[in-house]
């Protein structure tokens, strides 16, 4: 949306001069079932450091009726433009300010979104204000620093519920008046009204009751585990106030799961959202039960870390992230009760992996991002923010000690309670607990960018005895495009070294912990001593590296990976492998060749979920095009094999089932899908219940089998909002060019699907089966990708910049035309970015490809 930017100059010089007291908003949402626009009034006190001064409030508003600041009524066409609102001459010390507007619904998960449940035709609505979208609801000043307190007084439809961050009051009248906030950021405010469904309870401890509460759609509530979810946020509770000795610093705690939301959660203060997707409608496997209850966790670690204290100005977004990344994963790992005690094998599996990726694009940047200004936030909720900062918090913590760790946490929240840090202030309280010196462990690690890879060099005599054993450390050249230079870095590591049982299980038969430093590092192996069958460095995954298996190691490996006995260096060694399948130093077929010998042995699910979606990757796009057919043969074989041997009712068998339904291709695979969904042919233990239906149903319709009048039908079964999701999906899959001219009007050429559609759409649409069909919208999407940019919202259009990008079309013919667009269309620079990483994706397809083709030839 054009002339809505914030700088950090701009940022900086009104939090000099500005010190914000309270809001008071008043919203008119009496006429939410219709929709269109609502009334906003907000009263906001501030003081000024200068008499006669000049700034701005923030506000995104069809219309705006009213302004006054200090009893003296301004010029509304003067004053306001764009999202912003002048406050001209104002008085040293006191002042107050009055706006009246009327604010708009959106459907793009932005604002205060609106969705319209097809079950019970009620609407349902919910903020997301994150980064700068309170402006759409409320005059503010938006940003983290100018922190304040917030009364909120809400007009209703009558027998609605409003939900804020205080507690909730009995309405008068359809009118429900919170109590004023303690002093938090607005982007951490929150309004979530309708119909909605609750189960209420109670976290106690020491004397203190925290009322806890659970929400969703009516049309969900017959799915809602209330139980489960409240035991992970007790379990979490628990914990979080041991380890950060400081009491839960709000007065309730609610999880409001709503529809339609663009990411998992939202850390609202005491009013934490959470995607509906979550509320399972069907059964899944436990890894998605571990992905929720991380999700839970993530948003309850906000409360003290993003919340209670608040990083200053974006820059320390990675820090807010990473904090409740690693410690919910930490909770899941050591916290008394908790069913994900392998938690970290998850973490080594997905997380690092996404940051791995991300640090390899020409967009890598340090784990402190220089945030500009907000155009340049709203592209940063990456794998660096999240992923590669928690990798780096852990490796701290290896480094400064877990107690020494949370000693200084504990001291960062007591001297900073409900007010606004930088990096420095945590990193100078954990000098003091665990007397290290961080600036040098800052400066390599939080302010360079890239990645590092850990190789062993070992020698040994003729009797197989270690004579030296030296880690190997380099920093590879930065990603074209990309800003800094490579780094070397401490890592504080544990080396693992594994030999064969008589069972032939790869057990652990020593550890060795150390600092590597530099590029060669030499390892206190004992003399004489035979050489383990692997040595797997960054064992327990401490560090944050790329790690490479020696000669001898990767022979035992691609014999035993299955037979490690425990899950954490298994899923380490799958994710060497997939790392250096996406580098090309492993051809694709040999890695699927590895995937099929080992992954039958594999117990985590998780894992095995992973390894699903990363061969399906690397077939279709890292794989020659002459073996593509015969690799997706193979696969599809092997899962249909796993499938009818998987334990019934098994969570492998349900994961296997997914998998076969994505790449079914014979007549004979697609009739079995077909016959599964009428019910005419059965699988032991297979409940082929509303989920996988769908997964057929799609996978049936992209391949031409199933027509738009039996995706309807499929619809009647199943007419709620995810039945609509699917449906879209479904339409938009079927290989015919009238399919994929309707999709991509209704996702390019219009912008009424709300967010939810639109993305439904998008994953419909793009079929790697379907590259010929798809080959001609590359002309089209450059033609109309800026456009999108520059005309809708930001969610909306990176949905469509990243989504329809045509990475399916592998060539340098996608690259030169991604140059050409770059070099004449002069996007700003969140566009460009994007465009850079989609354009990297196929640049690296394109090196893989080129190394199974070497390997075909060997």
């Amino acid at each position: 949306m054009p002339g809505t930017n914030l700088t950090r100059e701009e940022a900086q010089e009104r939090a000099r001069l500005l010190t914000v007291d309270a809001y008071e908003i008043d919203l008119d949402l009496s006429g939410a079932q219709e929709g269109g626009t609502y009334r906003s009034v907000t009263v906001v006190r501030f003081d000024s450091a200068e008499a006669g001064a000049e700034t701005f409030i923030d506000l995104v508003a069809p219309a705006v009726h009213e302004v006054e600041l200090n009893g003296r009524a301004l010029d509304v066409a003067a004053v306001f433009r764009d999202s912003r609102i002048t406050l001209p001459h104002l008085q040293a010390g006191s002042n107050e300010l009055k706006v009246v507007a009327d604010c708009a619904y959106t459907n793009t998960g932005e604002g205060l979104h609106r969705f319209v449940d097809p079950v019970d035709q009620q609407a349902y609505l919910y903020t997301q204000f994150e980064v700068p979208d309170a402006r759409r609801v409320f005059a503010s000043f938006e940003q983290p620093d100018l922190k304040a307190t917030f009364r909120f007084t809400v007009k209703a439809p009558s027998g609605w519920t409003v939900i804020s961050n205080s507690p909730t009051p009995e309405p008068e009248n359809d009118v429900w008046s919170f109590e004023p906030t303690p002093r938090i950021s607005s982007y951490i405010t929150a309004l979530i009204v309708g119909p909605y469904h609750s189960v209420h309870s109670s976290y106690e401890k020491d004397g203190v009751t925290v009322p806890l509460g659970i929400y969703c759609r009516p049309s969900l509530a017959e799915y809602l585990d209330a139980d489960a979810i409240f035991d992970v946020t007790r379990m979490g509770f628990d914990w979080f106030q041991e380890k950060f000795d400081y009491a839960y610093p709000f007065a309730k705690y609610d999880q409001l799961f709503v529809p339609e939301f663009n990411a998992g959660a939202m850390e609202n203060a005491g009013a934490v959202t959470i995607r509906d997707q979550y509320v399972f409608r069907s059964k899944v496997t436990d890894a998605a039960y571990e992905t929720r209850a991380e999700t839970i966790l993530h948003e309850l670690a906000h409360m003290w870390f993003g919340d209670l204290v608040t990083m200053e100005w974006w820059n320390d977004l990675w820090l807010n992230e990473s904090f409740a990344t690693y410690t919910s994963i930490a909770c899941l790992a050591y916290a008394e009760g908790s069913g994900w005690p392998h938690s970290w094998t998850t973490f080594a599996n997905s997380m690092k992996t996404w940051a791995y990726r991300q640090d390899q694009l020409p967009s890598t940047h340090p784990i402190m991002a220089d945030i500009r200004d907000l155009d340049d936030v709203l592209v940063n909720f990456d794998g660096i923010t999240y992923a590669k900062g928690a990798s780096v918090l852990k490796q701290l913590v290896a480094y400064v000690g877990m107690d020494e760790f949370f000693k200084g946490v504990q001291a960062y929240f007591k001297a900073h309670a409900f007010g606004n840090t930088r990096l420095a202030d945590l990193l100078g309280a954990l000098e003091e607990t665990s007397g290290r010196d961080l600036k040098t462990w800052s400066k390599a690690w939080l302010e360079t960018a890239g990645i590092n890879i850990l190789r062993p060099e070992i020698e040994t005599d003729g009797n197989g005895h270690v004579t030296s054993f030296t880690v190997l450390q380099e920093a590879p050249a930065l990603p074209a495009g990309a800003k800094g230079e490579p780094t070397l870095r401490p890592h504080r590591i544990a080396i693992g070294c594994y030999d064969l049982d008589e069972a032939g299980k790869l057990v652990r038969t020593d550890r060795i912990e150390l600092d590597v430093d530099g590029e060669r590092t030499t390892v206190p192996f004992p003399a004489g001593r035979a050489r383990p069958a692997v040595i797997l460095l960054n064992d327990d995954d401490l560090s944050y590296a790329k790690v490479r298996l020696d000669e001898e190691s990767l022979r035992v490996v691609t014999e035993h990976l299955g037979d490690f006995t425990e899950s954490l260096p298994r899923a380490l060694c799958w994710a060497s492998a997939w790392d250096m399948t996406r580098d090309g130093e492993l051809a694709t077929r040999d890695y699927l060749a590895l995937v099929l010998s080992g992954i039958g042995k594999e117990s985590d699910i998780g894992v095995v979920q992973s390894l699903h979606r990363q061969v399906k990757t690397a077939i279709d796009l890292y794989a020659t095009p002459e073996w593509r057919e015969a690799g997706l043969t193979q696969w599809t074989e092997a899962t249909l094999a796993h499938l009818r041997a998987a334990e019934p009712g098994s969570d492998h068998q349900l994961a296997w089932a997914r998998a076969f339904a994505a790449t079914a291709r014979t007549p004979q695979q697609l009739d079995l899908l077909r016959s599964l969904l009428d019910g005419t042919e059965a699988i032991e233990g297979l409940t082929v219940d509303t989920e996988l239906r769908w997964a057929f149903v799609q996978r049936l319709a992209a391949t031409g089998l199933i027509d738009e009048e039996e995706i309807d039908a499929e619809y009647e079964r199943d007419r709620t909002a995810a039945g609509e999701r699917h449906a879209a999906s479904a339409r938009a899959a079927r290989p015919t060019e009238e399919a994929k001219a309707e999709a991509w009007a209704s996702v390019v050429e219009s912008d009424k699907l709300p967010n939810s559609l639109q993305e439904a759409v998008i994953a419909g649409f793009v079929q790697t089966d379907q590259r010929e069909l798809l080959a001609p919208y590359t002309e089209k999407f450059f033609a109309a990708v800026k456009d999108v940019w520059d005309s809708r919202s930001h969610e909306m259009a990176q949905q469509v910049a990243i989504g329809l990008y045509p990475a399916l079309q592998v060539s340098q013919e996608t690259l030169d035309a991604t140059d050409a667009w770059l070099a004449s269309a002069a996007p700003g620079a969140g566009l460009r970015r994007l465009m850079s990483e989609s354009r990297s994706g196929v640049e690296r397809a394109l090196r893989a490809r080129t190394a199974d083709a070497a390997a075909a030839t060997a």
